[in-house]
């Protein structure tokens, strides 16, 4: 089982691009296609991931390896899916300082800011709208719109501080939900 938590995030650690949102959905279909985690398990793992201080990805990582094999699987997940980051960024800063100033590597790294972004979109409708099996239009679903909305007029509109932004958020969902 240590193995196979390791190999499946160092898979996971390897074609991770965009940051801990974007491997969301790998990580979720892996563990749930795998019978680690419950759709429903695998939301409120993420949910105590993202709340918890460092990175999601390495977050959820850590906490369905807990899940599925205790501290050792924690261990295992944990190094699976940092170790390809830490070589390859090692690796690629070495590279990149040589030819940072190249057309080609400007022009592609434009290129990846689409499917970064689809990622994280897809990642929000899944957890923000479908979640809890609930039906896709119920009033959970209005309620998070609003929650949504509301947040960022305050952070575009009326530029008030991500934190002020987020309890107000908590508190509307306390009152909501």
């Amino acid at each position: 089982m240590l193995g196979e938590l390791f190999v499946v995030f160092l898979k996971i650690g390897l074609l991770a691009f965009g940051g801990g949102y974007s491997v969301i959905a790998m990580i979720r279909h892996e563990a749930t296609a795998r019978g680690w985690l419950s759709d429903a398990d695998f939301q409120n793992t993420v949910s105590i991931a993202g709340m918890a201080p460092g990175p999601v990805a390495t977050n959820s990582a850590t906490l369905v390896g807990y899940e599925t094999a205790g501290i050792g699987g924690a261990v295992a997940a944990t190094l699976g899916i940092v170790l390809p980051s830490l070589l390859l960024m090692i690796g690629a800063a070495a590279f990149l300082y040589r030819i940072h100033d190249s057309v080609w590597v400007k022009s592609s790294m434009y290129g990846l800011r689409p499917i970064v972004t689809g990622l994280i979109l897809y990642a929000a409708i899944h957890f923000g709208l479908t979640g809890n099996g609930e039906p896709f239009v119920s009033w959970t679903t209005f309620a998070t719109l609003a929650i949504s909305g509301g947040a960022l007029l305050a952070l575009f509109k009326y530029k008030l501080h991500p934190l002020a932004v987020i309890a107000a958020s908590g508190v509307a969902g306390i009152v909501l939900f």
